[in-house]
C-alpha cells in the first residue's frame, strides 16, 4: 500500500516507459561544457586511482586514517564513473531517452555516492579529534575493525536510505510530462513530475538532505570547535599550527564539498534549473578531481609515499639496466 498510491482506489496508476533527460536550456554551445566534464573526469580518475595504488603499495599507509582515505577515493572514482560517462552519452551523443527502471537504477548509484562523500568526511573528522585531543589512546579507540566497521556502516545506511528514496518513487505515477530537468536521473525533478500524491517523497526528500549532509556538517564543525578549545587551554601557538596542519588537507574536502551542494539542496525550490545542473554537476566531479591533488600536497604521509615508491621503482630500473648490462658482457 506505502508504494503504490493507487491501490484501493479508483485512479489510473501510470508508469512510463521511459524519461527524457533535457539537460540545459536556452544554452549555445553546452556542449563545451559536457567536454569539460569529461576532461575533469579523466583527472579524477588518474588522480584517484593514482592515491588508491600509493595506500595499497605502501605498508606504511596501512592506518586506520587511510582505510577511510582509500575508502573516499573509492567512492570519488565509483561516483564519477557513474555519472560521468552516461551524462556524455546523453548529451553528446544524444541519447536523451532512458528506461524507466535504468533512471532508478542510475539515480541509486549517483545519490549513494554523493550521500558517502559526505560520511567519509565524518570519518576522517572523528579520526582527527581522537588523533589531537587523545593521542595516547589512539590506537586503541580507531583500530582498523573499528574504522571498517563505521566505513561499512556508512555504506549500510547510504544504500538503505537510497533504496527507500528509489523505492517511493515507484508508487508515483507519471500521466503528464515524462522529461526531467535536469542532466541525470535527479530524485528532484522526477518528483515534481508526478501527477498524484507525493507526500511521502516531498517527506524523504527533505529528511534525507537533514540526515546525511546537514547532521554530518553539524557533526564536523563541533568536532573542529572541540579541537579548537582543547588546542587553545594547553597548547601553545606552535603545538596549534603543527596541529592544525594535519588537518588542513581534511578541512578543504569539507569546503569543497559542503558548501555548493548545500546551497543546492537549500534552493533548488529558488535557483533557475540550469543553475542547479551547472551546481549540482560541478559539485559531483570537482570534489573527486580535487580531493587526490589536495591529499597529495597537503598530507605529509602521502607525499612521502610517492617519493619512496618512485624512488624504489627508479632504483628497480637501475638494477635491472646492471643486470642487463652484465649479461650482455
Amino acid at each position: 500500500m506505502f508504494f503504490n498510491s493507487a491501490l484501493g482506489r479508483n485512479i489510473t496508476f501510470v508508469r512510463p516507459a521511459y524519461f527524457i533527460i533535457s539537460g540545459f536550456t536556452g544554452i549555445p554551445n553546452v556542449k563545451f561544457y559536457y567536454v569539460f566534464l569529461f576532461f575533469v573526469y579523466i583527472v579524477s580518475v588518474v588522480g584517484n586511482i593514482a592515491v588508491m595504488t600509493v595506500i595499497s603499495l605502501d605498508h606504511d599507509l596501512r592506518t586506520p586514517k587511510y582505510i577511510a582515505v582509500f575508502n573516499l577515493a573509492f567512492t570519488d572514482l565509483f561516483g564519477s564513473s557513474a555519472l560521468v560517462p552516461k551524462v556524455l552519452d546523453t548529451f553528446l551523443f544524444n541519447h536523451h531517452y532512458i528506461p524507466y527502471n535504468d533512471c532508478l537504477t542510475y539515480m541509486f548509484f549517483c545519490y549513494s555516492c554523493l550521500s558517502m562523500q559526505a560520511l567519509n568526511l565524518v570519518a576522517l573528522s572523528y579520526d582527527r579529534l581522537i588523533a589531537i585531543i587523545f593521542p595516547l589512546h589512539y590506537q586503541v579507540k580507531v583500530t582498523h575493525r573499528f574504522m571498517f566497521s563505521l566505513i561499512a556502516s556508512f555504506w549500510v545506511f547510504v544504500i538503505i536510505a537510497t533504496l527507500i528514496a528509489a523505492g517511493l518513487l515507484t508508487r508515483l505515477s507519471y500521466c503528464q510530462s515524462v522529461v526531467i530537468n535536469s542532466y541525470f536521473c535527479d530524485h528532484g525533478q522526477i518528483k515534481e513530475l508526478a501527477c498524484n500524491d507525493k507526500t511521502p517523497n516531498i517527506v524523504i526528500a527533505h529528511l534525507l538532505p537533514l540526515v546525511i549532509l546537514w547532521i554530518p556538517l553539524a557533526f564536523i564543525l563541533c568536532t573542529y570547535l572541540y579541537i579548537g578549545y582543547a588546542l587553545s587551554k594547553v597548547a601553545t601557538v606552535q603545538e596549534r599550527v603543527k596541529a592544525f596542519k594535519t588537518c588542513t588537507a581534511h578541512l578543504s574536502l569539507v569546503t569543497i564539498y559542503f558548501i555548493p551542494i548545500l546551497v543546492t539542496f537549500t534552493l533548488s525550490a529558488k535557483i533557475h534549473p540550469n543553475a542547479r545542473i551547472i551546481n549540482l554537476s560541478l559539485t559531483s566531479v570537482i570534489p573527486p578531481m580535487l580531493n587526490p591533488v589536495i591529499y597529495v600536497l597537503q598530507t605529509q604521509e602521502i607525499k612521502v609515499s610517492v617519493k619512496k615508491l618512485l624512488r624504489i621503482r627508479k632504483q628497480s630500473k637501475i638494477t635491472v639496466k646492471r643486470v642487463k648490462m652484465t649479461i650482455s658482457v
